[in-house]
């Protein structure tokens, strides 16, 4: 009796462990894109969950990267107490509303450690409640339709034989599955994923780096005292950061070898392709050789003597980066690469949603995909507001919780706008992606405020945040157009604009309006140049580069911003004293709007009584 009474628990116990398991929106990845997801799932009140295969979330810095030191700065001073003007120069914080989660407290560190992060991360899911099931690694994602509802779900098999069920994905696994090489010869090498770290393993050896990004430049810095010499192998030239300002691309912190290789220390790079068809390795002995195709034949020192590369080599280590894993998914689904040159980011649009998967979006540093070299989404300080952005278009898509939004006075405008433009740090790290829409309402005399909306999606405007404009006022910061490029010297002398009736020359990061009668359609979107963020508007304004990157000054900065938006709105933006309104309004049948707005209309400064009793 009690072996069958046992033998029944078994099977329910197998039943229950196999059993579909369903929730409305879940996330693959609880890396700092997942985390940053939960946190505003969790917030908004949720059926949601994020899946980890591993024991601890962001585990991809358990070993990423391989020296330690991450490249993300930060700054834990700036002389402001602003929590958002902060925000622009921390670029390891994920949002919330606990000061206490910001990774300024856990590191004093300028390029902290790897395991710093880490600390913060734990903290961050822990203390915010982020539901996270652990130990759980998903494979086989597929979509079927419920012939009942007629309404599509996810589903998914974890190890354990489980289905997993969902309204909504978002996979966050970011960028996990290293890049390797294609050539012949390539069991020859090791990859930046598995090499050894250990300077004296590279004692008198001569070494051949695949790549030029920050993580090849980031071994060579670790071991170039210890060899005979490196070279560098890339299809393209250097990348600098300060030149492209794109902060993927190599950063100042990693330069060495660029010094010892102009000021001709042996160490050298050198562009060429290196895929399949282009080159090969061959064993010599104990050694390598690089045999280099060009023009449809292989070079010899018979026809090219002083070959480049005509040395043989102890190591050859490839450092190509990491590209997405879409191994995950079955094969029903039509997961597409993005188009980028590197062919590492699935396709997705301006919207995170894959282009053709509908309800499967993309988080974290894998959706870099539609801004890659062109802003900072690749990286937690520009994912971090990629994350919250892509939520509020859920919550109104899913939800139909509309996009929040203000509604200010006209003559409230120009104040509302400075205190942005020196605070506001989504659109500052996300530039030229993200912006902030102002709706025109009533005839010029009312707006309707909305922060760090996609611009790419201004066509979509009604579409994605629940509120229907028609004539709108975008503002972005951006750089000049032809300022940022790999051949930029961005230390000329002429580099910086100084006056503002030239502010449209302006180089550095500065603010931008466009004004639009009537939202930009599909087809102007798409007919866009490429120096080009936003179709032509029907006025346009530049406010000059400023050195300190605040825009306060009355003359150079406010004064030419508000006869910009009094010539957009036709109305009178002035501010005047409650005497001068009093004195206006007996004199003269018309007062201007401020006047209206507030000293007509009973608003003002609310009288403080200790102040009035002592005055």
């Amino acid at each position: 009796m009690t072996s069958r009474v046992l033998m029944v628990l078994v099977t329910m116990v197998g039943c229950i462990q196999a059993a579909d398991k369903y929730w409305d929106y879940i996330v693959v990845g609880a890396g700092p894109g997942g985390l940053q997801m939960g946190h505003f799932l969790q917030k908004a009140g949720r059926n949601y969950v994020l899946l980890e295969r591993n024991s601890v979330v962001a585990s991809f810095f358990q070993k990423y990267p391989r020296h330690d030191k991450l490249i993300s700065i930060n700054k834990r001073h700036t002389g402001k107490k602003n929590t958002e003007f902060n925000l622009r120069h921390d670029w390891n914080s994920l949002l919330s509303d606990d000061k206490s989660l910001l990774f300024r407290h856990y590191s004093k560190l300028f390029f902290p450690q790897r395991v710093q992060l880490l600390d913060y991360m734990a903290d961050y899911q822990k203390k915010l409640g982020i539901n996270v099931q652990f130990h759980t690694e998903v494979s086989n994602i597929r979509k079927e339709t419920n012939a009942t509802t007629n309404k599509t779900v996810f589903l998914m098999d974890d190890q354990n034989g489980n289905t997993l069920k969902c309204k909504v994905l978002i996979v966050a696994s970011g960028l996990s599955k290293p890049v390797e090489p294609t050539f012949e010869g390539r069991e020859f090498t090791e990859n930046y994923s598995n090499v050894s770290i250990n300077p004296d393993d590279y004692e008198g050896k001569t070494v051949v780096i695949l790549g030029r990004g920050n993580s090849a430049f980031e071994l060579a810095e670790s071991i170039y005292g210890s060899t005979n010499f490196i070279h560098m192998i890339g299809r393209s030239r250097v990348r600098l950061s300060w030149a492209t300002h794109y902060v993927g691309d190599l950063r100042a912190v990693n330069v060495a070898l660029l010094d010892t290789y102009q000021l001709k220390s042996l160490d050298a790079v050198l562009e060429a392709t290196v895929h399949e068809e282009a080159m090969r390795l061959v064993k010599v002995k104990d050694r390598l050789k690089v045999v280099v195709n060009m023009n449809g034949s292989e070079i010899s020192l018979q026809n090219y003597d002083h070959f480049p590369m005509r040395e043989l080599y102890d190591k050859v280590i490839v450092c190509f980066g990491f590209q997405f894993d879409n191994s995950i998914f079955s094969s029903s689904l039509n997961i597409t690469k993005s188009e980028d040159e590197e062919d590492k980011f699935p396709l997705i649009g301006y919207d995170y949603q894959l282009r053709d998967v509908e309800d499967l979006y993309i988080a974290g540093g894998a959706s870099h995909g539609p801004d890659y070299r062109k802003s900072s989404g690749g990286f937690i300080h520009g994912f971090r507001y990629t994350g919250s952005r892509p939520h509020r278009m859920l919550e109104w898509k899913y939800e139909g919780v509309p996009w929040p939004s203000i509604s200010i006075l006209s003559t409230d405008l120009l104040a509302t706008i400075i205190k942005r433009i020196n605070e506001g740090s989504g659109f500052y790290q996300m530039f030229g992606m993200l912006g902030d829409v102002m709706a025109i309402r009533s005839s010029g005399e009312e707006i309707e405020y909305l922060e760090e909306v996609p611009v790419n999606l201004l066509d979509r405007l009604s579409e994605i945040t629940g509120h229907s404009y028609d004539e709108v006022i975008v503002l972005i910061l951006q750089y000049g157009a032809n300022y940022s490029g790999p051949d930029k010297d961005v230390f000329r002398s002429d580099r910086a604009t100084a006056q503002p009736e030239i502010s449209y020359k302006s180089n550095f990061l500065h603010p931008v309006f466009f004004h639009y009668r009537h939202l930009p359609t599909a087809e102007q979107m798409s007919s866009k140049t490429k120096y080009e963020i936003l179709p032509r508007p029907d006025h346009m304004h530049h406010i000059v580069e400023d050195f300190l990157t605040l825009w306060d000054a009355p003359s150079s900065h406010h004064l030419p911003l508000r006869r910009y938006l009094e010539t957009v709105l036709d109305r009178d933006l002035r501010t005047f004293y409650a005497s001068d309104c009093f004195e206006m309004a007996m004199l003269h049948q018309m007062v201007p709007l401020y006047c209206q707005q507030y000293y007509l209309s009973g608003r003002g400064i609310v009288k403080a009584e200790p102040l009035f009793q002592q005055s």
